[in-house]
């Protein structure tokens, strides 16, 4: 018999289709960003009586395609139901969906994503997608707790959304996170989403601990945030039960600001939501012919990508997934290796150094002035010797930020020091400025490193390291005899 997770958490992802141009249900634009409230609105999407909702077509090929993605069933019969539930967000009191329950079903279901968590493979299985529209936004004024009213605006209500909802096979915040990044990966491919627009992606993430209730928390709008949710909502729940206390089954809302998760409402139950076939939109049937038709479609997948990286580049299976799950990263890696063939130095350089300063001076892919001919020719300079390993982590910054190119700073001089007389000289100045330094190398081989290190501070990096402790060690032998 298996045992009882410690922790099960499942995840209910819902992702604006931003590709589309017009929303779900009617013919009213979808760029909504950044214009005045309440002014992206037409009769449909605001639910006034007498008004039929049109299906956007092209959110049922999306939708598809996420689920052959996915490695979904696909249903052969469309279904959208009314989910009831009154609140400010939603103007007709009830949200176009899909139900999958006795007599109705999703578009898709019993799909699974594998997943990569410390150095082991994982399947996450996904319980089902839903279409369904988006309701409205409502702001308040300072913080959900303190605000003295509450504000909305329906210019959202009515975009396209999918609602990916997997099964509570998630065990810990690390996995949740891993399963985040390869979903929005996989979205990207496809080419369906942005998911770095405001409000495209927001995840309802559903946590018990020991076997506990079920505590739902709502609308996190980003990976970063999910993974301090849950861990935060782990440790609550296992502190009250620590405590001899009964988790309580609600609805809370993570405060980033705060760090917490507070209450919001009693969890509801599906038959509080009173769902029914929406009378205004009937079924639609998807045939063979369609699905095939758009996973004829379909672009080359992460999965795909990552296999090809490991047989077309000899990666091994973390660099080739690091790479590809961040796509502008993989096409960048993949025009570098037309010019540069040490495909895993190439790697290296891009994950660790080059990766870290695009997050540093927080740039967008769009925002890179940086040309893959840029690296190239900094990891030639390298592997001919005329810059050191140490000058290369030095000039990156800039070439990443400027879009510097390095030809131009070899050509000011910016070369590796491998004159071993200059050397000579630099070293002498340094054993005469550190004469404690001197005696702890004569006593300790290791404290040569000490030296070395001053040595390169004083030529900013230039020095040859393998001539720098060459001669190091050739001086230090020349005080041992003389004393």
């Amino acid at each position: 018999m298996s045992s009882i997770p410690e922790v099960k958490i499942g995840l209910e992802i819902h992702v604006q289709l931003t590709s589309l141009k017009t929303k779900l249900f009617c013919p009213t634009p979808s760029n909504y960003r950044g214009e005045e409230p309440n002014t992206y609105v037409c009769p449909v999407c605001l639910g006034l009586p007498g008004t039929l909702p049109v299906v956007n077509k092209k959110a049922i090929e999306y939708a598809i395609a996420l689920a052959l993605a996915l490695n979904c069933e696909i249903n052969d019969k469309l279904v959208f139901v009314r989910k009831h539930y009154f609140y400010p967000d939603l103007p007709k009191n009830y949200q176009i969906s899909q139900y999958d329950g006795p007599g109705f079903s999703s578009i898709a279901r019993n799909g699974y994503v594998k997943i990569f968590v410390d150095g082991k493979s994982k399947i996450v299985r996904i319980r089902r997608i839903n279409i369904e529209e988006d309701p409205g936004k409502i702001h308040y004024i300072g913080s959900i707790e303190t605000s003295p009213y509450s504000l909305v605006d329906y210019n959202r209500s009515g975009i396209a959304l999918l609602e990916i909802v997997t099964e509570p096979d998630i065990e810990s915040p690390k996995e949740a996170r891993a399963f985040l990044d390869k979903l929005i990966a996989i979205l990207e491919y496809l080419g369906i989403t942005d998911t770095s627009r405001e409000g495209a992606f927001r995840v309802d993430a559903n946590i018990s601990v020991a076997g506990g209730s079920r505590v739902e928390i709502k609308n996190i709008g980003s990976i970063k945030e999910v993974e301090k949710a849950l861990t935060y909502e782990i440790i609550r729940q296992k502190n009250i039960v620590g405590k001899g206390g009964e988790v309580k089954r609600e609805t809370r809302h993570w405060d980033s600001s705060k760090g917490v998760t507070v209450p919001l409402r009693s969890k509801e139950f599906e038959e509080d939501y009173r769902y029914f076939p929406d009378p205004d939109l009937p079924p639609m049937i998807i045939t063979k012919t369609f699905i095939e038709s758009v996973a004829k479609s379909l672009p080359e997948l992460p999965d795909s990508r990552i296999e090809r990286f490991i047989k077309q580049y000899e990666l091994d299976e973390y660099r080739a997934t690091v790479l590809v799950l961040i796509k502008w990263l993989a096409d960048f890696f993949e025009e570098c290796a037309k010019l540069y063939n040490n495909y895993k130095k190439l790697a290296d350089l891009l994950i660790t150094d080059f990766l870290r300063w695009v997050k540093e001076f927080n740039l967008s892919p769009r925002e890179l002035k940086v040309q893959s001919i840029h690296i190239v020719k900094l990891l030639q300079y390298l592997d001919k010797g005329v810059i050191s390993i140490k000058m290369l982590k030095e000039s990156l910054p800039r070439i990443v930020k400027e879009g510097i190119d390095i030809d131009k700073l070899v050509a000011e001089g910016y070369t590796k020091l491998d004159d071993e007389i200059v050397i000579e000289k630099i070293v002498r100045e340094v054993m005469a400025e550190n004469p404690k330094a001197v005696k702890d190398a004569l006593e300790n081989p290791k404290a040569v490193n000490y030296l070395v290190g001053m040595v390169m501070k004083k030529t900013r990096g230039r020095a040859d390291p393998n001539k720098t402790v060459e001669i190091i060690k050739r001086l230090l032998d020349e005080i041992r005899k003389k004393s």
